[in-house]
């Protein structure tokens, strides 16, 4: 016999004090929107549902949106000083040689003067050489095609956070 039960995390997460879930939504992802959309359809029943009104928020984002959310992220290979979160996902550049942050800083650089804001990329588990081989590849998109690949990797960033906080609250 299965539960029918919510998730201690996810009950925890829906009972949360709205402004209280808003702050923590917006810890998850920059964009007020995603946030509004995702506070809007609490109680979620289970991570699932929840998931997937967060991928349904990240596929409606405007560009104005996505500029937001892109603006609430470190390039990689700069954590934001003091932020856990920004840092264990960066853990893959922690390591690297100087000559790799060196490259990556140059190609940071190229990419955001092409684009407009700073690379990003699902960085969870991946190392200083797969961010690296990336943007190498990615630079050369259109900023359409790469306004698409950014918001992919926002959404997987998002889940991964999401879950995150379903196991912290």
């Amino acid at each position: 016999m299965t539960s029918t039960s919510t998730p201690p995390g996810l009950a925890r997460f829906n009972a949360l004090e709205e402004h209280v879930a808003l702050a923590a939504l917006h810890e998850v992802c920059a964009s007020t929107a995603w946030a509004a959309r995702l506070l809007a359809a609490r109680p979620y029943r289970t991570a699932d549902d929840l998931y997937a009104v967060g991928d349904a928020a990240m596929a409606e984002l405007t560009t104005a949106d996505l500029e937001e959310v892109m603006a609430g992220h470190p390039p990689i290979g700069r954590p934001t000083p003091g932020d856990p979160t920004s840092a264990r996902e960066q853990r893959g550049m922690a390591g690297a040689a100087q000559d790799l942050r060196a490259e990556m800083l140059e190609l940071n650089l190229a990419y955001q003067e092409k684009f407009g804001h700073v690379f990003l990329i699902c960085a969870t588990g991946k190392t200083g050489e797969q961010m690296r081989d990336a943007v190498k590849e990615r630079i050369g998109n259109a900023p359409g095609q790469e306004r698409e690949i950014v918001r992919t990797e926002l959404g997987k960033i998002n889940r991964i956070r999401l879950a995150r906080l379903l196991d912290t609250v």
